[in-house]
């Protein structure tokens, strides 16, 4: 059932909706709608609503081809068994034959993306993402929004090799580091990485939710936000969980089974509101530039474990020469005779000293 708050926006998007031709609603006015609380409260909304925000022409869609049309692309076998396991991303109760018709569209609508765009690769999870606009606004909309965001947001994700996700994914730990330096030690101590956030990542949290109702809520605010967002959103929900994070053990695996498992209950319109101050308060440039200093320094950690690994024994036999070799660079014909003179009354002394003591009968 509708809530009080959740009527009156809805009233009031309705409203902009009738007062535009077209359901042409200026674009920052449709952003602010979809990114204040409750979002665009409900898939009736999104329908119309959606395909502005990614910048879509409904008025301009391709012909949709036969799943036989696609059969023959190297990826089918793939995106099929993909398909199939994601049964738990549509409505409860579905008719068997409803079910296996979205099942063939979702796969249809994959192919084409990727048939279109050879350079783009399939990823796992691509699918989850696909399922939720297939869901709200039908096969043709949706290929047109996957196809959008193929291009732009989720460019990264459909390269070669997974290593661009992977760097963009190490941003969240400058912002936890701004915010929390307790909590970002804690993460980098229990060496537990970013693989716990990757499936938030590749599928705008769709894959790791139960609600519906939260998924759809996060993808009208990533729809009107810049690319990176769900990086903040990732930083947000782990500061908002840091005490939770903080009384577990300090070791990978602990800290992953925690992470990897988002609650039911998480606070979602006060997560994107600290997302949103996140991404206003931190520039990317400078981002970037702390990533780049925790690569270098994971690098040379790397390099001197694998140092320790190769040379067990020599590594903590083999003499640390750089002292001696800066100590020669600082010697002088004065520094010499300086060391000389000293070496040569301390030596006195010791002499002295150990005279008196053996007169005393002192060993």
């Amino acid at each position: 059932p509708e809530t009080q708050d959740e009527r009156i926006k809805r009233q009031a998007i309705e409203e902009l909706i009738a007062k535009h031709p077209e359901n042409r609603i200026p674009i920052e006015e449709l952003r602010k709608q979809a990114l204040s609380d409750l979002g665009l409260v409900n898939d009736d909304l999104r329908r119309v609503l959606w395909p502005q925000l990614a910048g879509v022409d409904v008025n301009s869609l391709e012909r949709v081809p036969t799943l036989a049309e696609l059969q023959s692309h190297p990826e089918y076998n793939q995106v099929v068994l993909d398909v199939n396991r994601s049964l738990k991303r549509f409505p409860p109760g579905i008719p068997y034959e409803q079910r296996i018709a979205l099942q063939d569209q979702l796969t249809v609508l994959i192919l084409r993306v990727i048939q279109k765009y050879p350079n783009l690769r399939y990823y796992q999870g691509y699918h989850d993402v696909a399922v939720t606009f297939l869901l709200v606004a039908g096969e043709e909309v949706a290929y047109a929004i996957m196809e959008e965001l193929s291009t732009t947001h989720f460019s990264e994700c459909m390269q070669e090799t997974m290593e661009a996700t992977q760097r963009r994914l190490m941003f969240i730990w400058p912002v936890v580091n701004f915010e929390q330096p307790e909590l970002f030690q804690f993460l980098q101590r229990s060496t537990v990485g970013t693989l716990f956030a990757l499936p938030w990542y590749l599928t705008w949290f769709g894959h790791s939710l139960n609600s519906y109702k939260a998924v759809v809520r996060l993808y009208d605010y990533f729809l009107a936000s810049p690319m990176y967002t769900p990086i903040f959103v990732t930083a947000a929900i782990l500061l908002y969980r840091s005490q939770a994070i903080l009384s577990e053990d300090c070791d990978m695996a602990s800290v992953h089974c925690l992470l990897s498992k988002l609650p039911d209950d998480l606070p979602f319109e006060d997560l994107l509101r600290t997302s949103s101050k996140l991404y206003d308060k931190y520039s990317l440039t400078v981002i970037e530039k702390k990533v780049e200093e925790l690569i270098k320094l994971e690098q040379e950690q790397r390099k001197l474990e694998e140092r320790r690994r190769r040379y067990p024994r020599s590594t903590s036999a083999k003499p640390d020469y750089t002292l001696s070799r800066w100590f020669l660079n600082k010697l002088t014909t004065k520094s010499v005779m300086m060391t000389t003179a000293v070496s040569i009354v301390v030596g006195i002394c010791a002499y002295y000293y150990k005279n008196q003591y053996l007169a005393a009968g002192i060993s």
